[in-house]
């Protein structure tokens, strides 16, 4: 059961009962028109990643600026997405265990859904689930495109994949998977290039002995914030997964465009709202947030409202604060804003996002799925 929202509709940001995690809704409302006039203009689709907010209300208003749908990691997301009227969702992972095999295949009476598989006998056990329950499932074969991590190779193995799932009972193959979630975070923009490139050229290789075979895909699907602009332009991709993109964590700003300068197509839009618990330190200050309500797997959070302060030295419950010299003294109870270094796992700390705009809190938005681990 979730706790109480930690602020009331109407409230000052002051208000706020800290940590909570602040969303401004101008920069989230400038992030989505961004992605939506991008894939416009690159003549793709967007399925936007709901593993960032786990948030059936963020998805809606995704789809409301053009998405066609949503992904997911686990069922458990993919249920909250589905119980919040969310009708389209790809299980961007390999689903194993007859108890989520079965979950996934009823879900699969009440909306659309979409799986990937790298295995035979995955192939087997989701046709043997739908065939159950009477479900359509949409099946993606995952190729490895040099993540390392799922998907099998791409060329006649993905190929023989995609065979098996077109011939099984109650699955409907419907092309490839292909991401490359550790160049999302390549800063220099020409060597992240070069690995979408690389990207490319294996699903182009991988379509044409599927075409050779008479085996359409329909979807080419991948990419996430820090690369779709490549995969969008390939001529190969009809989706992009982004996911990111709608909070920008301070990881992503450490990317650079091909001019070198920070990326900063999108703005920030999520912070963690902190409040100062133990000031009795000179130039040291102990904010009431450390690894229980910050995903720091990809780096500390960026202090916003001390330009030189730097957050470290994280423990459960405690993160510290060491000032510049320029910055001001903070106060007992004084509020910061930290942006996240990982907004993910951040996201899924927290369950409850407080909509501030000019200061106000205007929304609250529930993680229905927080903690959807199965």
């Amino acid at each position: 059961m979730p706790l109480p929202p930690p602020a009331e509709i109407g409230n000052s940001i002051d208000d706020v009962d800290t940590p909570a995690l602040i969303v401004d809704l101008d920069a989230f409302e400038t992030n989505v028109q961004r992605m939506a006039d991008a894939c416009a203009g690159m003549g793709v689709r967007h399925r936007a990643h709901a593993k960032t907010h786990k948030c059936p209300e963020i998805a809606r208003r995704q789809i409301a600026a053009g998405a066609i749908g949503v992904c997911c990691q686990k069922v458990g997301e993919a249920e909250a997405m589905v119980a919040g009227d969310i009708n389209d969702v790809l299980i961007t992972n390999q689903i194993v265990g007859p108890g989520k095999l079965a979950r996934l295949a009823e879900l699969a009476t009440k909306a659309r859904i979409g799986v990937c598989v790298d295995d035979m006998d995955n192939v087997h056990a989701l046709s043997e689930a739908a065939s159950n329950a009477g479900a359509t499932l949409d099946v993606l074969v995952e190729i490895d495109v040099g993540a390392g991590r799922c998907g099998v190779a791409p060329g006649a193995p993905a190929r023989d994949l995609a065979l098996r799932v077109a011939n099984a009972k109650n699955l409907n193959f419907r092309g490839l998977q292909a991401y490359h979630g550790s160049a999302q975070h390549i800063r220099d923009a020409a060597e992240r290039k070069a690995a979408i490139d690389g990207v490319v050229a294996r699903v182009e290789g991988t379509l044409d002995l599927l075409g050779r075979e008479g085996l359409a895909a329909a979807d080419v699907t991948g990419a996430g914030t820090g690369s779709f602009i490549y995969e969008g332009t390939s001529g190969v991709y009809t989706e992009v997964q982004c996911g990111s993109y709608i909070f920008m964590d301070n990881d992503y700003a450490e990317n650079k465009q091909d001019d070198g300068r920070p990326f900063i197509s999108f703005q920030h839009s999520l912070f963690a709202l902190v409040s100062a618990i133990s000031v009795a330190k000179p130039g040291h200050v102990v904010v009431d947030a450390g690894h229980k309500a910050l995903g720091n797997d990809q780096g500390m959070p960026r202090v916003l409202d001390l330009p030189g302060a730097v957050y470290a030295r994280p423990s459960d419950e405690h993160g510290t604060i060491t000032l510049a010299q320029a910055n001001p003294r903070v106060g007992l109870g004084q509020k910061l804003r930290l942006i996240p270094g990982h907004c993910d796992p951040t996201v899924n700390l927290h369950d409850w996002l407080v909509v501030v705009q000019h200061g106000v809190v205007v929304d609250l938005w529930e993680i229905t799925a927080r903690g959807a681990m199965r």
